[in-house]
């Protein structure tokens, strides 16, 4: 009573035929494509281009305009919002505003040289 009868040995290797097909087929040649081919937008497509020939140069103009977007995106645009909030929503009186001094009049003293203001000379009371 021991083993497989003859129709379970034959459906045992038919399964293993198709398992080791199954795994076969999973393995891809060297001319498959792994990944999907790249779609850049225009300014990727430009830096790949010209960081293809090398150089110690054009990695450096390249890290320059990465500190550049980042310093704008990161920082100046943010900074800017600020500013504008505080300015506009959080300051009683926005930047720039300056209060004006009271009027003078006859007879006032002037409190940074002392001097007294004059009174007016006296206008003719007819109209032209």
């Amino acid at each position: 009573m021991g083993g497989f009868s003859a129709d379970e040995k034959l459906r045992l290797q038919q399964l293993r035929v198709l398992r080791r097909r199954w795994l076969r087929d999973q393995e891809l040649s060297e001319r498959e494509p792994v990944l999907p081919r790249r779609q850049l937008g225009p300014v990727a497509a430009f830096w790949e281009r010209f960081l293809q020939p090398g150089g110690l140069w054009r990695q450096r103009v390249f890290r320059t305009y990465q500190t550049g977007g980042f310093l704008v995106a990161q920082v100046l645009i943010p900074a800017w919002l600020v500013h504008y909030y505080v300015k506009y929503h959080v300051m009683r009186t926005p930047y720039g505003v300056v209060s004006s001094n009271p009027a003078i009049f006859p007879g006032d003293r002037i409190l940074e040289t002392g001097e007294v203001i004059p009174p007016l000379k006296d206008e003719p009371a007819g109209h032209h």
